[in-house]
């Protein structure tokens, strides 16, 4: 098994503080209501590597950023004591123990490169550590783990520690992605919640101290059985008062609703100040946090804030109006001295970005580019007007709602794209334009303003100039699109907003659009081959990708079964939403590259095989129709049928 990369991130319990350790009492007392609470997953973490070894061995980075390590015999004796002893890596020694018990595993090599997320904070760096590990011997030794499995194992392994974790904590193991928890007795059941638009948070270090140990211990003393009336309403606070809440916010997230999840916020905190907070006065009546809470410098910027955790005078956290004001609410939270931190929580299934990679020389249409990128060839679109083919895949992104589209150029390239989109046209050659086209001049600045430039300084091949543009990327789906291509759809919506809706509909994974292609035509394209969904006619589930095969392997292994149980094969058409997966497949293909010093191109086929084999793909058949423009052949024949 090769080296495999990781990211964990840390946790933010929006919604349900204390509500993982009060559900477990339902097994006593049948009274006491579940525990729901909403986590998720924030942009900040670790991130590391792992391989087989011989024993057990971690290293990372201490609070101070200085680099430490530990290692021992992997046998579950010596982890267990390790894990029972109070140092820097218990946790990890805890998860490993455990899963040695319940699994036949060897020892792993872990090395943590970087960490983003802050120590000791309430974003739960323990948790993220413990799902680290597990999810490194999940993958290193293939053990099948669901993301459930990987959360019970980092909870269980660091139950074998002297720490009492919260059972929230390794929401983590979701990703960046909001969760909603159910804590009865024992059991712990997690489901993703959809996002219906861009929520912006703003979390913050509140530079105080609070004693979470006595939090906890004090707030116990209400179970199982409540004996007081403010035994009683903590009981409901945390129970009926609660799970009111969580159904509301879990709808307002799923609608997008920033200001009615603000304002659920503020409830939530009045409810925990009135009930909960009485149960632990000394750490609870929390005096930095309410004090931040309340200032009216910040009052502009939000819709709500409350504290997060175990709650007291730790760590504070608001949603803000819109990104401008979480840009703000920042730097007004950092001139006052704590240490704030922007979290946005993105759409979910939302794709925003585009890639399209021009930074090829075009070969294969020269002399043509040595004068005209093959990207500025023009074609007579369906409408009667030429326009050069860069246009016609900047449109189509734009009437599917792209938000923000990357060209991957080459740097001596960025002054003519900005010139071109960027520079108006003067007022005496717009009115000596036709009248039909003159609109067209302002569907141009329009578009232009959602253009982002990444520079391809080497050409290194097709992944690596997609890899390019990972600098805009933030953890979320993109959509790329080959720049020599222009699409024609063959129903009422476009191309790319087909392949986008096949994405959403299987449920987030990486999702590649294909064309039929004849068997003798394969060893010029990707072929996928796999199962057609028999109620989504459309949809594939890929089983296998290859590389432009020779006719002879795509005949023994690629076909599918069409009508008649005749073959067919299908060949990539173009378009693709990656997933962050991707990303991270890339750049360790990369890495290795570089330090080996193979100087072959980086496949991008390479890094979609990989995660179709860990989390598997979607092919989706397009009904329309892609043209080649970067071929003389195919070009005249673009020129010819494109527009009709």
């Amino acid at each position: 098994m090769k080296k495999v990369e990781l990211f964990v991130p840390g946790r933010l319990c929006l919604f349900g503080e204390h509500t993982d350790w009060a559900g477990r009492y339902t097994d006593i007392n049948s009274d006491v209501v579940p525990g729901l609470a909403i986590v998720t997953g924030i942009d900040l973490g670790i991130y590391a590597s792992a391989e087989k070894n011989e024993i057990f061995s971690i290293s990372s980075f201490n609070e101070k950023g200085e680099s430490v390590s530990f290692s021992c015999k992997m046998d579950s004796k010596t982890l267990r004591e390790k894990a029972a002893e109070q140092h820097y890596f218990c946790y990890a020694c805890g998860v490993a123990a455990y899963l040695m018990e319940h699994y036949q595993i060897g020892g792993i090599s872990i090395k943590v490169s970087r960490v983003t997320l802050p120590i000791k904070k309430g974003l739960s760096s323990s948790a993220a550590i413990c799902v680290l590990v597990a999810r490194a011997f999940n993958e290193v030794y293939r053990l099948k783990m669901s993301v459930n499995g990987e959360m019970q194992a980092a909870y269980r392994g660091e139950l074998l520690t002297k720490s009492r974790c919260g059972r929230l904590d390794q929401a983590c193991a979701y990703g960046v992605n909001p969760v909603c928890m159910e804590f009865s007795g024992d059991e712990i059941t997690a489901e993703k919640l959809k996002v219906g638009k861009a929520l912006y948070w703003v979390f913050a270090d509140l530079k105080s101290k609070k004693n979470t140990k006595k939090i906890l211990s004090d707030l116990n003393k209400a179970f199982p059985f409540p004996q007081t009336e403010k035994d009683r309403n903590i009981h409901e606070a945390l129970g009926a008062d609660n799970h009111r809440i969580i159904s509301e916010a879990s709808k307002a997230i799923a609608d997008g609703n920033a200001q009615r999840i603000g304002e659920l916020m503020n409830e939530a905190q009045r409810i925990f100040d009135e009930k909960v907070a009485p149960g632990c006065p000394e750490e609870l009546c929390a005096p930095k946090l309410h004090s931040v809470l309340n200032d009216e410098s910040i009052a502009g910027y939000i819709y709500g804030g409350k504290g997060v955790g175990s709650q007291g005078d730790g760590t504070v956290q608001f949603i803000a109006r819109d990104r401008n004001c979480q840009d703000k609410l920042v730097e007004r939270l950092d001139s006052m001295g704590l240490e704030a931190h922007a979290f946005t929580l993105h759409a979910s299934d939302r794709v925003r970005k585009a890639i399209i990679p021009v930074a090829g020389f075009g070969t294969r249409m020269y002399p043509e580019t040595r004068f005209v990128k093959k990207e500025f060839l023009p074609v007579v679109d369906r409408n009667g007007i030429a326009k050069p083919v860069i246009m016609c895949l900047l449109e189509e992104l734009d009437e599917a709602g792209i938000e923000e589209i990357i060209l991957v150029v080459g740097k001596e390239e960025i002054p003519t794209f900005k010139e071109m989109f960027g520079k108006p046209l003067s007022e005496d050659h717009i009115e000596k334009l036709p009248e039909r086209v003159r609109e067209y001049e302002k569907k141009i600045s329009r578009i232009g303003k959602k253009l982002r430039y990444a520079v391809q300084e080497e050409r290194r091949g097709f992944g690596h100039a997609v890899y390019q543009a990972k600098k805009f990327m933030e953890n979320e789906p993109v959509l790329l699109m080959l720049g020599d291509f222009v699409y024609k759809s063959n129903q009422n919506v476009s191309c790319t907003v087909q392949t986008i809706k096949a994405f959403r509909r299987s449920e987030g994974r990486l999702t590649v659009s294909v064309k039929p292609v004849e068997l003798e035509n394969v060893i010029h394209y990707g072929i996928l081959t796999g199962a057609f969904d028999g109620g989504r006619s459309c949809m594939m589930n890929v089983a296998k990708m290859a590389e432009k095969p020779t006719v002879r392997y795509a005949k023994e292994y690629l076909g599918v079964k069409g009508p008649g149980g005749k073959e067919q094969y299908y060949c990539t058409f173009g378009q693709y939403v990656l997933t962050p997966d991707v990303f991270r497949y890339l750049e360790e293909d990369i890495r290795k590259h570089d330090e080996s010093g193979d100087d072959s191109e980086i496949q991008l086929t390479t890094a979609l095989c990989r995660v179709l084999d860990e989390k598997g793909m979607t092919g989706v058949l397009i009904d329309g129709e892609s043209f080649d423009v970067g071929i003389p052949s195919a070009y005249a024949e673009t020129v010819a049928k494109f527009g009709k």
